[in-house]
């Protein structure tokens, strides 16, 4: 009761200082535990001695009360939210690429300095992102804190790819979403059963089995929509061309978005107790996370990370297809692989470390969670923003690409059906990644293909009509050949040529001596055709 009194007397002066209680925390508890630790900290550090849950004298009222209102103050927040921004992540240091892009950009260096030190700024902003969107989840109730990190968790690759949608590069767009949903589902979650089986070695290590199960099913209804515009372009079997594609993209994207938020209603509301995860006697307390920035504070910076992420976003895209060009390296492997391994380097390590902590339920939910979100909203999302900028961005991410997600999407849901895990299962997964890492290397992207636009409507165009004009050389060269051959058997099928010295013999020419013969007579007398060396 002492302490209790103690608590309040320190907010009561907190107050009468004017002080603006709510930068300090979510409610009059976060109030109550900031105070109770501010004097308990000054408790050990006076030398007076008072009996237990009592505050030491009037003096360190006052002094833990000029220590919270200092807090309180706009100027000591900026401080306090900029140290903890900048400071709070192991991946500080990678900050410093964002000075050296803009003079990179400024100076005009090559694309591929600007890629590579775009690349690294965006990797540690993307992990603040998700930070502050947690620290502003402190301040609103469960539903809407879900609701935020639903939005925000995957901020980075929206931003990309709508600078990318306003480039028309499609293409671009498709197969980073692709590499995200990829590398998460293979690389990520194989490294965390990997690690996490190599430190529990005695025992297959245990998850969610029913929220895995979920996450499997969105994933294969994501497949699904992904694999009907597909198979309809691949098969040229679309009514009325290439609306028909378009139009239902846009349709399936719509109800993508529509399950998406079915699944947030059932995480968040319906089914909220199979999600939740049962804390280990005595850790409730140590565990828990309090807020460190205050309400305003989390907005100031959620606008500022995104600001700079937006800008940052476009020297990325714009430097891409140079940086593909410069390094000889497909631009799809730069899509699929470099853009989600180095943009999602520290949302990769933390589900690694909670691994190893025995904490698969927190690195499914970063690997598989993250894969679903992408799956299920990103990319509707996109095609609903490609349809309102008037792009025609769809679902057809080809037959290679989608077959590809189709593999993963088994694989994954097979292994973790049984909600057991070690490291073996890990190293399968990240052999797979390789795999798929490999196969995208040496895949040739249709619009890579020298003269066919990259623009999804235009290249199958291209396409066909390149198919025509192939069958129509055909034909032109086989007949080629017979009036060649014609020629041979009518004007020059005999010769005669000095067999063995002081001999003459005629002879029959070889049918390839008397058609190479033909072919130069009728070249000369009807103008140029590709010789058979050059066909």
């Amino acid at each position: 009761m002492a302490k209790e009194n103690g608590v309040e007397d320190l907010e009561k002066s907190c107050l009468e200082n004017q002080i603006v209680l709510p930068l300090l925390g979510n409610s009059a508890n976060n109030h109550k535990k900031l105070l109770e630790k501010r004097a308990k900290s000054f408790t050990s550090r006076s030398s007076c001695s008072m009996p237990s849950g009592e505050i030491c004298s009037k003096e360190g009222d006052a002094e833990v009360a000029k220590e919270v209102k200092d807090r309180g103050s706009v100027w000591a927040q900026l401080f306090l939210g900029f140290s903890e921004v900048v400071f709070g992540t192991k991946l500080c240091l990678l900050l410093l690429s964002i000075p050296f892009t803009f003079i990179a950009v400024h100076l005009e260096l090559g694309r591929g300095y600007i890629f590579v030190s775009s690349l690294l700024a965006i990797a540690p902003l993307a992990e603040r992102l998700g930070y502050v969107t947690e620290q502003l989840a402190f301040y609103t109730g469960p539903t809407m804190g879900g609701l935020l990190n639903a939005t925000f968790g995957n901020a980075t690759e929206m931003i990309i790819s709508i600078f990318a949608l306003r480039q028309n590069l499609i293409r671009v767009v498709q197969l980073s979403l692709l590499g995200s949903i990829l590398s998460n589902m293979l690389l990520v979650l194989g490294c965390a059963f990997f690690c996490g089986g190599l430190c529990h070695r005695n025992e297959d290590q245990r998850f969610n089995q029913t929220a895995a199960l979920v996450s499997s099913s969105l994933l294969l209804m994501a497949v699904m929509g992904l694999l009907f515009p597909a198979v309809l372009h691949a098969t040229h079997t679309e009514l009325h061309n290439f609306t028909s594609e378009i139009s239902l993209s846009r349709f399936i994207s719509v109800v993508m978005l529509v399950a998406y938020a079915c699944y947030l209603f059932f995480q968040l509301k319906s089914h909220r107790q199979l999600y939740e995860e049962e804390p280990a006697d005595g850790e409730e307390d140590e565990d828990e996370e309090e807020s460190v920035l205050g309400y305003w504070n989390a907005i100031f910076w959620l606008g500022v990370i995104t600001i700079v992420i937006s800008v940052l976003s476009e020297f990325l895209v714009d430097a891409i297809e140079g940086t593909a060009e410069t390094w000889n390296i497909p631009v799809a492997f730069i899509s699929v692989v470099i853009l989600p391994l180095v943009g999602n380097a520290a949302e990769h390590g933390s589900a690694i470390v909670f691994a190893m902590k025995d904490k698969l339920d927190i690195s499914l939910g970063v690997a598989i969670g993250s894969s679903t979100q992408i799956s299920m909203f990103v990319i509707p999302f996109c095609v609903v923003v490609g349809w309102a900028m008037g792009k025609d961005m769809d679902l057809d991410f080809e037959i290679f690409e989608t077959a590809t997600l189709f593999i993963t999407v088994l694989v994954v849901a097979f292994l973790v059906q049984d909600g057991r895990a070690n490291y073996f299962k890990g190293l399968m997964l990240i052999l797979c990644y390789f795999i798929v890492g490999a196969s995208f290397f040496g895949h040739m992207d249709l619009p890579d293909i020298p003269g066919v636009n990259s623009a999804k409507h235009f290249y199958s165009d291209a396409l066909r009509n390149f198919a025509l004009r192939k069958a129509e050389d055909e034909i032109k060269y086989v007949m080629w050949l017979l009036n060649a051959l014609l020629h041979t058997v009518s004007k020059n099928m005999y010769s005669t040529w000095q067999e063995n010295p002081g001999q003459r013999t005629v002879r029959r020419h070889p049918p390839s001596i008397g058609i190479e013969r033909g072919a130069k007579y009728y070249s000369e007398k009807d103008g140029e055709i590709p010789s058979v060396q050059q066909r």
